[in-house]
């Protein structure tokens, strides 16, 4: 059986801490390196039924997108929804790892799978790493020749299996050079445009955002905080099963959407 240390340097070789972002809470948030570990669940966000389910299905380590404890918490008691959490996965010796905005900008992490689903060509980080020029912030691409920002969108939110998207700008016009950056990527239009980009694929952005998108002429396509993102925890639990032989990794089953279409 591995232990958590070996489990935590796969996890850093499938996506580098020193890519997250200065700002991000990433690496072992909770529990201890020295425990064999048999079982390791993935989520986009600890909510307490993702916790529930890793107690029930007895999992010895959450791997978490969204970080929790994100900030430091003064103190962990049952009077908060984060306090509940963790101490009902302290208490069965579960430990916390998140790689969140490591995976994000990883070769082969968040932003890299969103192109691929996008069907982009000559895809590049926006901001390339200094050590790993395949990995680094950000995706830019080019869509598949002719097509507008309707039809990328139309294509996109098939392959997340989503209702709908919001867009910003026209429509029918071409699609052209695709920026992709998941999650809340609202405060990153400037680097997509400096990048040439036409379109912008995010998970979600603000009302001035997206009115300063429409006055650069750049089109934004937001298909969800949730949906650009939750699909990739089923890849990370499969490269960290191929990586660990004997570990058994799954993505969280019970983790939905919190916003839903009516």
């Amino acid at each position: 059986m591995p232990t958590i240390t070996q489990v935590t340097e796969s996890l850093e070789h499938i996506a580098p801490l020193r890519l997250a972002a200065e700002w991000d809470s990433v690496g072992l948030l909770v529990g201890s390196r020295r425990p064999q570990i048999t079982r390791v669940m993935a989520c986009l966000s600890l909510t307490p039924d993702v916790a529930a389910e890793a107690v029930r299905e007895q999992a010895d380590m959450v791997v978490t997108h969204h970080p929790l404890p994100f900030r430091p918490v003064p103190r962990i008691t049952a009077e908060t929804s984060t306090g509940r959490v963790l101490l009902e996965l302290i208490h069965a010796g579960i430990a916390v790892w998140s790689s969140h905005t490591a995976w994000d900008s990883a070769a082969g992490g968040v932003n890299d799978q969103l192109a691929a689903l996008l069907g982009l060509d000559h895809v590049a980080p926006i901001e390339p790493d200094t050590i790993h020029p395949l990995a680094g912030f950000g995706r830019a691409g080019t869509s598949p020749a002719g097509w507008s920002v309707a039809q990328l969108s139309s294509h996109i939110a098939g392959r997340l299996r989503v209702k709908g998207v919001q867009v910003v700008g026209i429509p029918d016009h071409p699609a052209g050079r695709v920026g992709i950056v998941c999650g809340s990527g609202g405060d990153s239009l400037d680097a997509v445009t400096q990048a040439g980009c036409t379109t912008f694929l995010t998970g979600e952005i603000k009302l001035h955002q997206a009115l300063e998108a429409r006055a650069l002429g750049l089109a934004v396509i937001a298909v969800g905080h949730h949906a650009s993102e939750q699909f990739s925890m089923g890849v990370l639990a499969e490269r960290l099963a191929e990586a660990m032989p004997g570990l058994s990794c799954w993505a969280s089953r019970d983790e939905t959407d919190p916003l839903q279409w009516l």
